[in-house]
């Protein structure tokens, strides 16, 4: 499977309930596009709690099942938190293109959050163009993330 730059990409994909139908709007956009999609749950509505789901998908980028991730909810804040409890992981919460931009280019996020109840679909589908289309920058960056690797790594040992 081939994204738009050529690459490789398989996906992985949670949501809680609030994110649910978001989740399958993003799920064909991606499938149409040709990624490999691997999607991690929940299946439907009914109430469920994002952190198990959210853990699941950053395991899943960490263990390299996956290349990115995607997680949704109501906000994208908590779905956000629980990403970035796994080790490895970069979490970011994106509700416009400026801010996925710039989580990829400056900071090389794995997983992308989007709030389900924030952004309509027809905008979540941009926003998610170009996090995934966005490639880091690396240069002066490159310090920051070893830096925050570094602190990942102290914190994990306490």
């Amino acid at each position: 499977m081939l994204d738009y730059m050529g690459r490789v990409q398989r996906i992985a994909i949670g949501s809680d309930h609030a994110g649910f139908e978001l989740k399958t709007e993003l799920i064909k956009f991606l499938s149409d596009s040709a990624f490999d999609v691997k999607d991690l749950g929940t299946f439907s509505t009914d109430p469920v709690g994002y952190p198990d789901i959210c853990a699941n998908v950053g395991r899943d980028v960490r263990d390299g099942g996956s290349d990115m991730g995607i997680v949704l909810g109501g906000s994208g804040q908590g779905e956000q938190i629980a990403a970035n409890k796994v080790h490895g992981v970069r979490a970011a919460l994106c509700l416009n293109e400026f801010t996925a931009r710039l989580a990829r280019l400056h900071n090389d996020a794995n997983v992308i959050a989007i709030g389900a109840r924030i952004v309509p679909p027809i905008y979540a589908i941009e926003i998610l163009k170009v996090f995934l289309a966005t490639e880091f920058e690396a240069g002066r960056h490159v310090e920051r993330i070893e830096q925050l690797k570094a602190i990942e790594t102290q914190e994990c040992q306490s």
